[in-house]
């Protein structure tokens, strides 16, 4: 299948050099959420600087943890769970002036062999249908953790956060776009921010692949391991059917899941949405 291919290094590089990714050394997928234009508040856009989403930060470079500060980056959101910092050894770093803290989605008892088995044949199989599989059960896992990012920014709405999982894909996807979705971006465009991490994890291709080889099941799969790294448009736009379908829409499943008010989603909004004409 095409989009399990390497993809052009100079297209990676011409790519990545561009808005909405931002280069943070030692750290993939960074994105800036900013810069969106609103469709249900016509004049606004999402703050730039403000919400940042990627892959691990463990692996963050001396010249990395600067530009945190550089970001407005002050607070950071860990989705991973105490077994995936174990497992791959990347634990949180220390930067200064940031604020990391770990919220996992899924609790340890998730991560038990037969959980993660399940977890990995739906990946595995690469189908639209697996994902909506997965993502119901990161929406119902993930309001304690999603909450906490929302609150953040409901409290305090001058610091820049960054919120990640591993590969920053499917947790960190998800979140992005319950956030994307409250400012009233365009499910079009929310898609496209989703699939952009095709190019974005593009640099740690062989490291993604040796991580999963020593998974039996994608041990002598390659294309079963790729398929769990796919990240289509239309995987996304499925999503956002099943957030509305099943979960009443985003502003329903954040008052039912997250324990948010009426008065938390339009103080969010407000915080994260600015005049398009003081941004030109």
């Amino acid at each position: 299948m095409q989009d399990l291919e390497p993809l052009d290094p100079v297209y990676v590089a011409d790519v990545l050099s561009k808005p909405p990714f931002i280069t943070i050394p030692g750290v993939i997928n960074v994105r800036d959420l900013g810069c969106y234009p609103s469709t249900t508040f016509p004049g606004k856009i999402t703050r730039p600087r403000h919400l940042y989403r990627s892959a691990e930060i463990a692996g963050v470079s001396p010249e990395g943890k600067i530009l945190f500060k550089q970001l407005n980056i002050t607070r950071v959101f860990d989705l991973r769970s105490d077994i995936e910092l174990q497992k791959y050894n990347a634990p949180l770093p220390q930067i200064d002036g940031v604020e990391i803290t770990q919220n996992p989605v899924f609790k340890t008892i998730d991560y038990s062999p037969e959980m993660i088995a399940k977890r990995y044949q739906l990946y595995a199989s690469g189908k639209t249908e697996a994902f909506m599989e997965l993502y119901s059960q990161i929406l119902e896992h993930g309001g304690p953790a999603f909450g906490s990012i929302l609150r953040h920014v409901r409290d305090k709405p001058n610091d820049g956060c960054l919120f990640h999982c591993t590969a920053g894909k499917d947790r960190t996807g998800i979140i992005a776009a319950i956030i994307l979705k409250l400012a009233g971006v365009d499910d079009e465009m929310i898609a496209n921010d989703y699939a952009l991490t095709r190019v974005g994890r593009e640099p740690a291709r062989q490291m993604i692949l040796a991580r999963l080889t020593k998974e039996p099941l994608f041990a002598s799969n390659n294309e079963a391991a790729l398929n769990m790294f796919t990240c289509r448009h239309e995987t996304m736009t499925a999503f956002l059917e099943l957030l509305q379908d099943k979960y009443g829409g985003v502003d329903t499943y954040v008052k039912n899941y997250l324990g948010l008010s009426d008065d938390d989603v339009c103080k969010i909004q407000e915080n994260i949405l600015v005049s398009s004409s003081s941004h030109l």
